[in-house]
């Protein structure tokens, strides 16, 4: 059964309308999270808001919203002067453009939701401009409001469906030239491209989603099973950090032998694994090294 739907309204194309629902496609659920509790009755902690020159607790009636005009100084803006400015969304995510997908930078791309038709009178409209986006091989640009702020849209196909990225405005993005523009052009050597180049082919692959682990999330549930279960954290002892390797053209050719070694010692581990049982131990240091790195 699906979720609840995020938002309700109409897809349009011109003359072509047709009712969706729009479904965050993303979700946060299954990670570990923690709460602030008071160590000595175990009971959550809530907070307040506090006066930053008074120290007093402000009440619920007392809080509002400023705007910092200069250090310290706000104008309060009052909750009927931010209704005034709102866009009342329409219920409508009404195309306005294709672009090539290509053309598209990736900094603008912000939260993913899954577009699907409203009921079965939708499904034949909602199939036409999914199919014909997809013979296109375009992206379609929209406007849609989404609480009470206007985003841009782009919308694709995905499987069945389609798949609804809201875009970031540019006045949101950092000019990289900030980061980049000290960076030195030094004079590299066509073997040391050559080398890295050997390396980047070693390790070509696909993108497959299904592979990333987060390590530090397994870590953290495993803290979490031992410390409720009574048992003892055992720290992990701190590890030496690898020495700066002096010499570029030395550590890319010690990075393609010890391609070939880290598959040699693989093969080896395996062949003592199906010999020998000594991994739970072995597997809780690991576990406590990824705490450590988290």
């Amino acid at each position: 059964m699906a979720p609840r739907a995020y938002w309700k309204g109409t897809l349009k194309l011109s003359l072509v309308s047709c009712p969706v629902v729009l479904y965050p496609a993303t979700t946060a659920a299954e990670k570990t999270r923690f709460h602030m509790i008071n160590r000595e009755t175990g009971n959550r902690l809530k907070q307040q808001m506090v006066d930053a020159e008074t120290g007093d607790i402000v009440e619920s009636d007392q809080k509002g919203r400023g705007y910092e005009l200069r250090k310290g100084k706000y104008v309060e803006i009052e909750p009927e002067e931010l209704e005034a400015v709102q866009i009342e969304s329409n219920h409508t995510i009404d195309i306005e453009s294709f672009v090539p997908s290509e053309e598209i930078d990736q900094r603008y791309l912000n939260h993913p939701y899954y577009i699907a038709p409203d009921g079965k009178a939708a499904v034949d409209a909602f199939a036409v401009i999914r199919d014909a986006m997809k013979d296109q091989d375009r992206v379609a640009l929209a406007k849609i409001v989404l609480t009470n702020r206007e985003h841009i849209i782009a919308i694709e196909p995905l499987g069945k469906g389609l798949l609804g990225t809201t875009l970031r405005f540019p006045y949101e993005l950092r000019d990289e030239g900030e980061f980049f523009g000290d960076i030195k052009s030094p004079k590299i050597t066509k073997d040391m491209v050559d080398l890295a180049g050997h390396i980047l082919h070693s390790k070509a692959a696909h993108f497959d989603p299904s592979k990333f682990k987060d390590d530090y999330e397994t870590a953290l549930k495993a803290l979490v099973k031992r410390k409720a279960s009574g048992k003892t954290i055992e720290l992990p002892e701190r590890e030496e950090k690898p020495s700066n390797v002096v010499s570029l053209m030395d550590a890319l050719k010690q990075s393609l032998k010890g391609r070939g070694a880290k598959k040699t010692a693989a093969k080896s581990h395996a062949r003592r694994a199906t010999g020998q049982r000594h991994a739970p131990k072995k597997a809780h240091r690991s576990t406590a090294r990824h705490r450590k790195a988290g």
